[in-house]
C-alpha cells in the first residue's frame, strides 16, 4: 500500500477531481444512493448529534449529508487540496471546520467534544499504524456515549495466504487466472483486520460494538469490515457482534437497479 506520504501526493495535485469522488459510488448509482441505501441505516441510531468528525473527507462525497446532521461538523483530510475544495463547496455552511492533517493525529479535536466519529471507503486504504493511531485517541475526544464508526480494511485475514502463496513463483498468478484467488483487492491493506482493529479497541479503554465483514468487489473474500467503537464506559457498550455479510454486495447491486429504475422514471417525466 501507498505510504501517507505517497497518498498525500496523489490526492494533493495527481489524482483528477473532476467528479469529486463520486465515481466511487457508480456501482451504487451514485452517492445518494450509496448514501441512503447502504451508508444511513447503519448510522441512524447515532444520527443527528451535537458534533461530527469525519476522517478523510476526500472532495466531500460524505460531508455534503453529515453537515445537515449535526450542529458542529469537523473535516480532516492529508490532502490540502481536498480541504480547499470541501471550504468552498460548503462555504455557505458556518458550522464547519476544515483541518489538514499529517494522516494521523486528531490534535485540533478538544478533549471529550465529538459525539460521531465518520470515515467510509477512506481508510481502507490505511495500514496498521494509521488505524491504531486513530482508535488510539478515540478514547480522549469522544464523549462517554459516543460512537466511532470507521471503514477499514481486512485484508490481513488472508494475509498468511498469500504470503505462502507469494513464495513459488508465478502461482498467484495461475490462481487468479483459474478463478481461486480474486483478480482485484481494491487497494485493501495486508497490515489490517477485523481481530486486530478489536484489539487495538481493548488496548485503549474502548469496546467494538459491531463489526460488519463484507466482501468489496469480491466474490469470494471478505476483504473490508466496519467496526463501531465506543468507549467501556458507554451505556452501549456490549459484547461485539460480529456478522460476516456474504451478501454485501447484493445489496450494492439492488440499489444499482433501483437507481436506474427510478432515475429513468424522472427522465421521461421531464421530457
Amino acid at each position: 500500500m501507498p505510504s501517507i506520504k505517497e497518498n498525500k501526493s496523489l490526492f494533493d495535485g495527481k489524482y483528477n477531481w473532476t467528479n469529486r469522488g463520486d465515481e466511487w459510488s457508480m456501482a451504487w448509482g451514485g452517492p445518494s444512493m450509496q448514501w441512503h441505501g447502504t451508508i444511513l441505516p447503519r448510522i441512524k441510531s447515532y444520527i443527528p448529534t451535537n458534533r461530527i468528525v469525519e476522517i478523510a473527507c476526500g472532495y466531500g462525497r460524505w460531508t455534503q449529508y453529515l453537515k445537515d446532521l449535526c450542529k458542529n461538523l469537523v473535516v480532516i483530510d492529508i490532502s490540502g487540496e481536498c480541504i480547499q475544495a470541501c471550504k468552498q463547496r460548503f462555504s455557505e455552511c458556518s458550522h464547519i471546520e476544515y483541518h489538514v492533517n499529517d494522516g494521523t493525529t486528531l490534535d485540533m479535536i478538544s478533549d471529550s467534544s465529538v459525539d460521531f466519529v465518520f470515515s467510509f471507503d477512506s481508510l481502507v486504504h490505511a495500514g496498521e499504524s494509521v488505524i491504531n493511531a486513530y482508535i488510539c485517541q478515540l478514547q480522549r475526544i469522544l464523549i462517554n456515549a459516543g460512537v466511532a464508526f470507521i471503514h477499514h480494511s481486512n485484508l490481513g485475514e488472508y494475509d498468511g495466504t498469500y504470503s505462502r502463496i507469494r513464495k513459488i513463483p508465478r502461482l498467484e498468478g495461475l490462481l487468479i487466472r483459474l478463478g481461486v484467488l480474486e483478480k482485484n483487492l481494491h487497494w485493501r491493506d495486508f497490515s489490517v483486520d477485523a481481530k486486530k482493529v478489536e484489539r487495538f479497541a481493548d488496548e485503549n479503554g474502548l469496546r467494538c460494538l459491531s463489526q460488519e465483514i463484507i466482501p468489496w468487489g469480491t466474490k469470494r473474500m471478505f476483504i473490508d469490515c466496519i467496526s463501531t467503537i465506543a468507549k467501556n464506559k458507554s451505556s452501549l457498550n456490549r459484547g461485539n457482534r460480529i456478522f460476516r455479510n456474504r451478501r454485501f454486495m447484493e445489496e450494492t447491486r439492488y440499489l444499482l437497479l433501483l437507481s436506474h429504475l427510478y432515475n429513468s422514471v424522472t427522465n421521461q417525466a421531464s421530457n
